[in-house]
């Protein structure tokens, strides 16, 4: 399966719109959005433009209603942390860093970890696991990025977004 992981968006719909572009030929099943979205016309564009899964985690900078979730089937929302399965791979996902710590105490032996919240893209190992942070959709900072993830291969590979 291959997953498309963002993060970071802050209402860039531009540049949510290159992303959508961007993956439209790659056989993506599913997303990952890390947080900060910002607010609910950028949490629609996201929803209305991916009609498959979307894991959303909770960001620090969020001012959409939570309410405004019910509107959107393939949200599966995870609020601030969460460890998730797919394809047999364990996978701890948050916003900010310092909740890094809490995904390994609820689940020692992560495959994968990915955060967003520092805007800049990484890929790094930490007890046994692969850390990824995706970068900046919104390229807040930073040039805008996002990763794919290949649960079959188990690659990931950061892309920097050509505007």
């Amino acid at each position: 399966m291959k997953i498309a992981i963002i993060s970071d968006i802050h209402d860039n719909l531009a540049n949510l719109d290159i992303f959508f572009q961007t993956i439209k030929d790659a056989d993506i099943q599913s997303i990952i959005c890390l947080g900060d979205i910002t607010n609910s016309e950028t949490l629609k564009k996201l929803a209305k433009n991916f009609s498959s899964e979307i894991f959303l985690i909770y960001g620090n900078a969020e001012i959409y209603p939570e309410s405004d979730l019910d509107n959107y089937k393939n949200i599966n929302y995870l609020e601030r942390l969460k460890v998730i399965e797919i394809d047999g791979l364990k996978i701890g996902l948050c916003h900010e860093p310092g909740f890094i710590r809490k995904l390994f105490q609820e689940e020692p032996n992560l495959d994968f970890v990915f955060y967003g919240h520092t805007h800049k893209p990484w890929i790094s190992i930490k007890n046994k696991a692969t850390m990824a942070n995706p970068g900046t959709l919104g390229g807040v900072f930073q040039r805008p990025s996002f990763a794919i993830f290949d649960t079959t291969t188990k690659k990931l590979k950061l892309k920097l977004m050509h505007l």
